[in-house]
């Protein structure tokens, strides 16, 4: 391992050493554990099915069960049926859940103002270099797969001449630089493997 990549690997073990910190003082402070206030926040942007919440979390089925049990005697949530899935059941806000979630932080807000601070150029490097270590990881299976640009069928990397904006989003029809990438978008469409390939090394070939 080179002596870069050794940095990297020390600065990411610092970010999230902070990152897990700052998560268990801000759940805390609103009676949550970590987890308790991902699902929460989660399911606040969007009603989720508990398998593909458990998914996107990292998490095994019981212990999301166990975070949604506790949010629901808390009456922050509430579990219905799915209605495409008579099987599955969907775990969305209560109006009290919808509450909290909007007065907990995206992130803490040291974080946010460093990443304010950085240039435009460098937050859409930093952005396009993470999704690019996210898909790797997702590609040895160690993480599940989220719903980012990278695993999606609308997304289309460096098919425009302009340097500026030089993917293309198919589901709005639009062109859109690196700053643009999404990590977690409610309109994805899962890619084939051979289209998500594809993405990877277009986007990791050319920058």
């Amino acid at each position: 391992m080179g002596s870069d990549s050794k940095h990297i690997i020390t600065a990411l073990q610092r970010l999230a050493m902070f990152w897990r910190a700052s998560q268990w003082l801000v759940a805390k402070d609103f009676a949550l554990n970590p987890t308790q206030g991902e699902v929460l926040t989660r399911v606040a942007a969007k009603p989720e099915r508990a398998v593909d919440l458990a998914d996107m979390l990292g998490i095994s089925q019981a212990s999301l069960s166990d975070s949604v049990a506790a949010l629901d005697r808390k009456g922050l949530v509430r579990r219905r049926r799915d209605p495409d899935d008579g099987r599955a059941r969907m775990i969305e806000v209560t109006r009290a859940g919808a509450s909290l979630a909007e007065r907990m932080p995206d992130a803490p807000a040291v974080i946010q103002e460093a990443i304010a601070g950085l240039a435009e150029d460098d937050r859409a490097g930093l952005l396009r270099c993470l999704s690019l270590i996210i898909r790797s990881l997702q590609e040895a299976e160690a993480i599940p797969i989220q719903r980012m640009c990278l695993t999606c069928h609308y997304f289309r990397p460096h098919v425009h001449t302009d340097p500026v904006r030089p993917h293309h989003c198919g589901f709005v029809d639009a062109a859109f630089g690196d700053g643009g990438l999404r990590l977690d978008c409610a309109d994805h469409e899962t890619a084939t493997e051979e289209e998500a390939a594809r993405n990877r090394t277009r986007l990791s070939a050319v920058g």
